[in-house]
């Protein structure tokens, strides 16, 4: 699906979407726990439903109805599962060990660029503790076995999946566990949600540290509980909004926690920081890689020259993120240079209008829309169906908004 969206200014009120990473973290918990647990406000993307599908190849049930699934915890894991994860990374490093400690014999595949996505650190640390793949690497992939406990030690700088899959599964196992980090953990906010999420379905995990890294001792032979739970707005998403008023809409914004454990709430004080005058800004967004996009198009109208930094690991997003968003705004009139863990937002007066290629990436689709906003003449963004992904309403929003829009 092609969209032409013209200049404009959004006014009102939205309600923003509830939060991915919660939403997929509850909804895990869930089905790992004893009993039915109830899960509402939670906006269905397809990455939620990946998620969902992947439980109930392990043997929950879920059962959706509007924006509330209510879920029946697995009880005995099926001796052999398949599980599609579609284009969903969070699914399949989540799933991973969950399904090696319950024991069940699976088949993971995947599209898009998830096949060559890294999961290294599972083939290596799994390996040693009962479980074979077959091969080892890449999707599709094989697994048996059933997972032991023991210490795991995991990189913190390739992505933080890994510990919040380890913080899942390892208190299933028979005996404690610790997971120790050998490099500084980017992206910590989203290990402090999954500890947060663990804790809400009665599972605790001990946090200390050593050498100056998080260490994540868990208990084995613990139970999840069953939990009835609102899920919080999402600030990834909230934010394509926060940049439009920084740009000139107004909108009110609601449904959002401003105590969040999301660390991209980052946004709010991010625009703050560049005040009425839009002065530069430079972001380090290790613990923030999703809100890189939208704030390439921020950077792209501030007075100054704005960067964004140590951001190499959006090379192995849903697409090459540094490249593909310096395109896809160099396209519409932008000055964005994309190096290896960076990327240099030389200052336009507005966009010049054009053409985007989405790349399959949900969060281009929604930062070129926000661009359009602020652009002489209208964007049209190419793939722009790849909202599905995280945030299926967004165009119905943005038009009741007051943007404009035509699907071509």
């Amino acid at each position: 699906m092609d969209i032409k969206v013209y200049p404009s200014k959004l006014i009102g009120t939205l309600n923003a979407p509830s939060s991915k990473a919660y939403s997929q973290r509850m909804i895990i918990a869930a089905a790992l726990a004893e009993g039915v647990s109830e899960i509402s406000n939670l906006t269905v993307s397809k990455d939620i439903s990946v998620s969902a599908a992947a439980m109930e190849a392990l043997g929950a049930t879920v059962h959706a109805d509007e924006d509330t699934f209510t879920i029946s915890g697995i009880k005995n894991p099926p001796a052999k599962a398949d599980i599609d994860c579609c284009e969903s990374g969070a699914t399949l490093r989540f799933v991973i060990p969950i399904a090696a400690a319950l024991g069940t014999e699976s088949d993971f595949k995947g599209q898009g660029k998830l096949p060559q996505r890294p999961i290294t650190p599972y083939i290596r640390e799994l390996s040693a503790k009962g479980i074979t793949f077959d091969p080892q690497g890449g999707l599709p992939l094989h697994m048996s076995g059933r997972l032991l406990p023991g210490e795991y030690k995991m990189e913190g700088d390739i992505s933080s999946q890994f510990i919040t899959g380890l913080l899942y599964a390892l208190p299933l196992c028979d005996g404690d566990s610790s997971v120790k980090l050998t490099s500084v953990l980017q992206s910590k906010p989203y290990v402090d949600m999954t500890i947060n999420a663990l804790k809400r379905f009665g599972v605790e995990i001990n946090e200390t540290a050593e050498n100056g890294l998080p260490v994540y001792n868990v208990k084995g032979g613990q139970k999840y509980t069953h939990c009835n739970i609102s899920v919080e707005g999402d600030y990834s998403q909230a934010a394509f909004f926060y940049v439009a008023n920084a740009l000139g809409s107004e909108i009110e914004i609601k449904n959002l926690d401003k105590n969040t454990a999301q660390g991209d709430r980052a946004i709010v004080d991010i625009i703050a920081s560049c005040g009425n005058e839009l002065s530069p800004f430079t972001a380090d967004v290790g613990d923030i890689p999703d809100l890189v996009p939208i704030l390439t198009v921020l950077g792209c109208l501030t007075k100054g020259t704005s960067r964004i930094v140590n951001a190499a690991r959006l090379k192995i997003k849903e697409s090459d993120r540094l490249v593909d968003v310096a395109r896809a705004l160099n396209s519409i009139g932008g000055k964005v240079t994309a190096g290896d863990d960076f990327l240099e937002m030389q200052p336009v007066e507005k966009f010049t209008g054009g053409e985007v290629d989405a790349c399959n990436d949900h969060r281009i689709v929604m930062s070129a829309a926000i661009a359009a906003l602020s652009s002489d003449s209208p964007v049209i963004i190419k793939g722009a169906e790849a909202v599905n992904k995280s945030y299926p309403r967004f165009f119905e929003d943005y038009k009741a908004l007051g943007g404009k829009f035509e699907i071509l």
